[in-house]
C-alpha cells in the first residue's frame, strides 16, 4: 500500500527483504540507545532488544496490527528512511504507538523525518485511529525537538543520577 506523497515523501510497506535489512541494525542501534540511557548493561542489552523485537513482530512485516513502512523521496523513489506505526488502543480508543523513525544518515537534516511523521499521520488517521504515542531517549535532543515542532507533548518523563562510590 502506497500513501499518496506528503510533500517529498511516500510511505511503502516494508517487503520482507527490506525488513531483514532494517532488523539487526534497528536491534543494535536500540540496544545502544538503551545502554546510553542507562537502562540496560552492555553484557545484556542485545539480548534483551532482540527478545523485545522478536515480542513485538513475531511475524515480521506480517505482524497483525503493525505497519512498517520505507519512507521515499517522492521524486526518485529512492529509500531514505523506515517508520514502524503499531495499532494499540490507549485507554480503550484508537491509538498508534511509533516505534522507530530512523532517517538514513545520507539523508538526515533535510526535512524527511518531518514529511515522514506528517505522511505517518495521515495513515493513522486512515487507519481510524485518533492519537499516536511515541518514545524518545532523553539523549536525542534531535527527535525530541522534531516531536515538539510536531505538536506533541511530553507525558512522561523518567530521571536519574548517578551516585558517586
Amino acid at each position: 500500500m502506497t500513501t499518496t506523497p506528503t510533500g517529498h515523501v511516500i510511505l511503502e510497506r516494508m517487503t520482507p527483504a527490506e525488513f531483514e535489512a532494517y532488523l539487526q541494525p534497528a536491534i543494535a542501534e536500540y540496544a545502544a540507545d538503551r545502554i546510553a540511557a542507562g537502562n540496560w548493561s552492555e553484557a545484556e542489552a542485545m539480548s534483551h532488544a532482540q527478545q523485545q523485537f522478536a515480542d513485538l513482530l513475531p511475524q515480521g512485516v506480517a505482524t497483525p496490527n503493525q505497519h512498517l513502512f520505507t519512507i521515499r523521496d517522492a521524486a526518485s523513489a529512492q529509500a531514505v528512511g523506515v517508520i514502524w506505526l503499531a495499532l494499540m488502543p490507549h485507554f480503550g480508543q484508537p491509538s498508534a504507538f511509533i516505534y522507530d523513525l530512523r532517517i538514513f544518515d545520507a539523508f538526515q537534516r533535510r526535512g524527511y523525518g518531518m514529511q515522514a511523521m506528517l505522511a505517518v499521520e495521515r495513515e493513522a488517521q486512515a487507519l481510524g485511529m485518533d492519537r499516536i504515542g511515541l518514545h524518545v531517549f532523553g539523549h536525542n535532543s534531535a527527535a525530541q525537538a522534531l516531536y515538539l515542532k510536531l505538536g506533541y507533548t511530553i507525558t512522561n518523563v523518567n530521571m536519574a543520577k548517578y551516585l558517586a562510590p
